[in-house]
């Protein structure tokens, strides 16, 4: 997947272990607008299986992610 969206925030974190990322996630979708990016970054191994359940359980898109050195990068469009 392409991972050189523009983002309008960004999210670090990395060091934190499941639920975390996704639960700071949230809160950072439901502080920003509609069709707003926000890029998440996470080393939890976990991480894309949960960004990617999250996606299709919140109807957030999921528009991106790659890995490197062990940091996912996600990137999410609020809906």
């Amino acid at each position: 997947m392409e991972s050189t969206h523009t983002h309008d925030r960004e999210l670090d974190a990395r060091g934190l272990n499941c639920p975390l990322p996704i639960l700071r996630t949230k809160k950072a979708l439901n502080e920003m607008r509609m069709g707003t990016v926000l890029k998440v970054l996470a080393t939890d191994p976990a991480s894309l299986k949960d960004f990617q359940a999250f996606s299709r359980q919140t109807g957030n898109t999921l528009l991106g992610h790659s890995e490197a050195d062990g940091v996912f990068q996600f990137f999410l469009q609020r809906k």
